[in-house]
């Protein structure tokens, strides 16, 4: 056994006659009676008291004790104690993912985590807390996309846990939890008519923002940081370096989306739209900081800029105020309310036009890959996945195939009857 109990309502001392005999301490019949002690794997001491009459649990605790170091199972008990708001706070702390990345992850943790466990010890974590807590999640918010997203944040920071030697195993890991799952949803790519209707309705300085998201494939970001000096009109690319995007109230220049820095084919139809519309309103230096609010000024000469004093856009004033009323204007949104804001529009956002560039380019035959470059996806196989119900259809190819099979086979003698015959 490791370790050993010691007894703390009993002392040992010698008599007069020099012989070892056992008498009461001044503890005696006072708190816990029994104190398991045991050498940690750091080298220092551990203990853990006990009551009268419970020798035995504190026996058995200790040969847990040492059946968890002898199986690397070991957690320090104090590390347990820590709660799961303290941890969490130290985890968001050391994440090293862009800015934006942690201040989405600290908000679902903070907002829906913290308040039904975050006073919660890491050690008293059991697989019920989690199901109660998704319980009461799928009360609160009906969106399981992003009720998904919370729980696989809360489950990083367990895992975390479990590494750091905090939490024997996760939670969310156990067979009874279920995860939020989405609904499957397939991508519904705009026709050309609705594109052209959308950039109509848009002011006219940025209009050319429909040619570089349906033609290019390019994200908002991607757009709104779209600098002059990345356009090649004589090569015909579009080269995607940079993004704006908003970091804790603030616009910042950032790397696209994971960092992918990729080259786009710059049709002439799209190449001649940017240049009008740089010919009438002339790009402008803007200058933000890098990747964060204290980052380090960056300068570049942004194609597309707010009319006022020509600042960088910001995102939430054009979705709500610029594109909604161009969706008003196309037939896919019903005309605001007086006194209320514009219907959401989910599906309708400008990411749409990144989805009818996959679907014209899908229909006209480009490969899987080649579309996951264009669009800066992590792999093909995302892409894949989120547009293969925009492959053209193969059943027809098929029936094709084999009826020409057939059709040849009978022009001789020999047909396919005969062959199965034999």
């Amino acid at each position: 056994m490791a370790g050993h109990i010691q007894d703390r309502w009993y002392k040992t001392e010698k008599d007069a006659n020099g012989k070892t005999v056992r008498v009461k301490s001044d503890r005696h019949g006072i708190g816990q009676r029994y104190r398991a002690r045991y050498i940690g794997p750091d080298g220092t001491e551990k203990s853990k008291s006990f009551p009268d009459g419970k020798k035995r649990l504190a026996e058995k605790w200790l040969t847990k004790i040492e059946a968890d170091m002898d199986s690397g199972q070991y957690i320090d008990p104090s590390a347990g104690r820590t709660t799961f708001r303290q941890y969490a706070e130290k985890w968001l702390g050391e994440l090293t993912t862009d800015a934006s990345s942690r201040d989405a992850v600290a908000g679902r943790i903070r907002l829906h985590a913290f308040p039904y466990m975050g006073s919660r010890p890491l050690g008293s974590f059991q697989p019920e807390h989690i199901r109660n807590w998704l319980s009461e999640l799928e009360r609160a918010l009906p969106n399981a996309t992003y009720r998904r997203a919370i729980y696989d944040s809360v489950s990083s920071v367990l895992n975390a846990a479990v590494d750091d030697g905090r939490l024997a195993k996760n939670p969310c890991h156990a067979r009874s939890v279920k995860a939020p799952q989405p609904e499957p949803t397939r991508v519904h790519p705009w026709t050309s008519a609705r594109v052209f209707a959308v950039r109509n309705g848009l002011p006219e300085r940025y209009q050319a923002m429909v040619d570089v998201g349906g033609g290019c494939g390019l994200r908002q970001g991607e757009i709104f940081g779209l600098p002059e000096d990345e356009i090649g009109f004589l090569t015909g690319w579009l080269h995607v370096r940079q993004q704006v995007k908003r970091v804790r109230g603030t616009l910042v220049f950032a790397p696209p989306k994971r960092g992918k820095l990729r080259d786009v084919p710059l049709t002439t139809e799209v190449a001649e739209a940017l240049a009008e519309h740089i010919r009438r309103f002339p790009p402008v230096d803007v200058t933000l900081p890098w990747r964060v609010p204290e980052g380090r000024p960056v300068t570049r000469k942004l194609v597309f800029t707010s009319p006022r004093h020509g600042n960088a856009i910001w995102r939430s004033y054009f979705d709500d105020h610029v594109w909604k009323r161009a969706l008003v204007s196309a037939g896919a949104i019903p005309e605001r309310v007086r006194g209320k804001r514009y219907a959401a529009a989910p599906e309708d956002g400008m990411h749409a036009l990144r989805h009818f560039y996959a679907s014209v380019l899908l229909d006209a035959g480009e490969n899987i890959k080649a579309l996951s470059q264009y669009l800066g996806h992590s792999d093909p196989g995302f892409t894949l996945r989120v547009y293969t119900h925009l492959l053209p259809d193969s059943d027809q190819r098929a029936r094709t195939a084999i009826s020409s099979m057939y059709q040849a086979a009978r022009r001789v003698p020999d047909g396919p009857g005969t062959a199965q015959a034999a």
